[in-house]
C-alpha cells in the first residue's frame, strides 16, 4: 500500500515522501523532497526578502541569533533562547499571525504569567520576553523563541501583523 507521508513547515502544507508499507513487512519510504531542498528554499525566501524594501526577521538556531531586516539592511540583531532538545524550535517560513502585550503560557510543564511581548506565528508558537531567565545563547525554551525583555519590546513595536519570519539552521 502506498501513502503520502506529509509533514507541516511553518503555516504550509508539504507533502515529504511517499511510504510503501507491507514490503517484507517492513515499510519503505521514498523522500520526495530532501532536507538540502528544504534550506534551499528557505534561502531562496531570505533572498526575497532581501531584494524588496519589506521589513523581516530572521531567527539562526545555529547561532541562537534573532536579526531584524529592512530588505537587505540588518536593523536590530540579539542573542535569543529557542527550543530545548524535547522541545524544540520548528525550521520554516512564518508571519506574525498575532500579538499581544502580555499573555498567561500554559503547557503540561509550565505556566507563566505576564509574559510580555508575545508575537505568535505557529499555532502557541511565539516569539516572546522571557523574564525568568538569563540563559540567552542557549536553547533552554518550550519551542518559543525568548528574548530579553527590553529586546522584545523593541521587536514587538517594530513589527507588524504578517511580518515575515524566517526560522533556519
Amino acid at each position: 500500500m502506498l501513502w503520502p507521508l506529509v509533514r507541516y513547515w511553518g503555516s504550509g502544507l508539504m507533502i515529504a515522501g511517499i511510504c510503501l508499507t507491507q514490503l517484507i513487512g517492513v515499510d519503505l519510504f521514498i523522500p520526495m523532497v530532501s532536507a538540502q531542498t528544504y534550506q534551499d528554499t528557505l534561502n531562496q525566501k531570505m533572498a526575497i526578502l532581501k531584494k524588496s524594501e519589506e521589513r523581516w526577521i530572521e531567527v539562526n538556531l545555529s547561532t541562537q541569533r534573532l536579526i531584524a531586516w529592512e530588505g537587505n539592511k540588518p536593523v536590530y540583531a540579539i542573542i535569543i533562547s529557542t527550543g530545548k532538545k524535547g522541545t524544540p524550535t520548528i525550521p520554516g517560513i512564518f508571519t506574525i499571525q498575532s500579538k499581544r502585550s502580555i499573555d498567561r503560557m500554559r503547557g503540561a510543564d509550565y505556566d507563566i504569567d505576564d509574559v510580555p511581548y508575545a508575537q505568535y506565528y505557529s499555532g502557541g508558537y511565539a516569539i516572546h520576553g522571557a523574564y525568568w531567565h538569563n540563559k540567552f545563547g542557549t536553547p533552554v525554551s518550550h519551542g518559543c523563541i525568548n528574548l530579553a525583555v527590553d529586546h522584545a519590546k523593541w521587536l514587538f513595536n517594530w513589527s507588524e501583523i504578517s511580518t515575515p519570519l524566517v526560522i533556519h539552521y
